[in-house]
C-alpha cells in the first residue's frame, strides 16, 4: 500500500509528530509513504519528497512541517480536483492522509466525495474544530502566550501601564481563554462575546487600584459592542478569509483614553506558532499519526480521527468541518469571575 501525505493551512507544533507517527507505524506494516509538499498545491504541481524512517529521523521536537505547507485552495481552480486525481494515480497512491483544519479538511472531504481515498486528521492551534476535544499545536500556543503574559507583567508592573496582549483567534477564542485565566488577565476578550469598552476599562482600573498593572488579553477577532472587526486590509485569502489584525492597537488607545493610564499593546502573531511542540501535543500528535494509518489499512475512508476524553475515534469528516466550535457562554462565565 502506497500512502500520500500532506499538511495544509497555517503551520502548527506538532505537525512534524503526526508525520512521523503515520511512518513509523504504516512502514512497521509494511506500508511505502510519499509526501505531497507545500499543502493541496503538492498534488496540484507534483512536488513530492520521500518518507520514510530516515526522513523522519529526529523531527518529533521539531516545530513547523517537513512536507511544507500553503493556503492553496484546489477548489479555486478549475479541474482542481481531476488534476489532484492524476497526480495520485502518476504517484500509484492508493490513499491520502491530509493534515489540516477546516479548509484543508473541506478539500480533502470534497476529494472523498469524488471518489478518492481520504483519510483527515485535524489540525488548528485555534482548538476550534468540531469532533475533537483538543486538536495539536493549542497546547503549545497557549503555553507560548501565557509565558509572555507572564514576562509582560513585570514590565506593566514597573511602568504602572495597561498592556493589552492580542493572540490568535479568529472566530474562537480558546487561546486568549486558556492563556488570559493562566496568565491572571485582568480581562479577556473573545470573539464570542462582544465587549463593552466602557466595562473593559473599569476592570482595568480596578485593577490598578489594588497596585497590579491590568493585562488584558484580547482575540485578534473580538470586537466591541456594535464594533467592527479589524483588518489589515481588504485583501482574501484563498479561501476567503479576511486577514484580521488591529484590535490590540486599537484598544489600548481607548483604554488609555478612557481610564487616563499609560497603555500599550503586544501583538504576539506567529511566534504562537513557532517553537518546539510541549509534550501533550508530541503524544497527541503521535497518536494522530499512528490512528490516521490505521484508518487507512481499515479502508474507513472518509473520516476523520479525533479526540474524545482519553481516547482516539473516528468520525466523518462531514462532521469534522460542521460547523466551528466556540468557547460556550458557561466557560466564558467562569472567567469573567477573575475579571478586574
Amino acid at each position: 500500500m502506497r500512502i500520500g501525505m500532506l499538511t495544509g493551512g497555517g503551520d502548527c507544533p506538532g505537525l512534524n509528530a503526526v508525520i512521523r507517527g503515520a511512518v513509523l507505524s504504516g512502514t512497521a506494516a509494511g506500508a511505502d509513504f510519499v509526501g505531497f509538499r507545500d499543502g493541496w498545491r503538492g498534488p496540484l504541481d507534483g512536488l513530492t519528497m520521500t518518507l520514510g524512517p530516515v526522513e523522519v529521523r529526529n523531527i518529533l521536537e521539531r516545530g513547523g512541517t517537513i512536507l511544507g505547507s500553503s493556503r492553496t485552495n484546489p477548489l479555486k481552480i478549475e479541474g482542481g480536483l481531476e488534476q489532484i486525481r492524476t497526480t495520485l494515480l502518476e504517484h500509484n497512491v492508493d490513499a491520502l492522509i491530509a493534515i489540516g483544519g477546516e479548509d484543508t479538511l473541506g478539500v480533502a472531504e470534497k476529494l472523498n466525495d469524488a471518489g478518492m481515498a481520504v483519510v483527515g486528521v485535524p489540525k488548528t492551534i485555534d482548538n476550534d474544530l468540531s469532533g475533537t476535544d483538543y486538536t495539536f499545536g493549542f497546547d503549545t500556543s497557549v503555553n507560548i502566550a501565557m509565558e509572555a503574559i507572564d514576562r509582560l507583567h513585570t514590565t506593566a508592573d514597573s511602568h504602572h501601564r495597561v498592556l493589552v496582549v492580542e493572540v490568535m483567534g479568529r472566530h474562537a477564542g480558546w487561546i486568549a481563554l486558556h492563556s488570559g485565566m493562566a496568565g491572571s488577565a485582568a480581562a479577556i476578550l473573545i470573539p464570542e462575546q462582544e465587549f463593552d469598552l466602557d466595562e473593559v476599562a473599569g476592570w482595568c482600573r480596578s485593577h490598578a487600584s489594588r497596585g497590579r498593572a491590568p493585562i488584558v488579553v484580547v482575540a485578534e477577532g473580538a470586537q466591541a459592542s456594535g464594533g467592527s472587526l479589524s483588518v489589515k486590509d481588504a485583501d482574501l485569502d484563498s479561501f476567503g478569509h479576511v486577514r484580521l489584525s488591529g484590535i490590540g492597537e486599537r484598544l489600548a488607545a481607548e483604554l488609555e483614553r478612557r481610564t487616563g493610564i499609560e497603555s500599550r499593546s503586544v501583538l504576539l502573531g506567529h511566534l504562537q506558532r513557532g517553537g518546539t511542540p510541549t509534550a501533550f501535543d508530541r503524544v497527541l500528535g503521535t497518536r494522530f499519526g499512528a490512528a490516521a494509518f490505521s484508518a487507512v489499512q481499515d479502508r474507513d475512508f472518509g473520516c476523520m480521527v479525533a479526540l474524545r476524553g482519553t481516547d482516539i475515534v473516528r468520525i466523518p469528516l462531514a462532521e469534522a468541518v460542521g460547523t466551528l466550535k466556540t468557547v460556550p457562554p458557561q466557560r466564558y462565565a467562569e472567567a469573567r469571575a477573575f475579571f478586574g
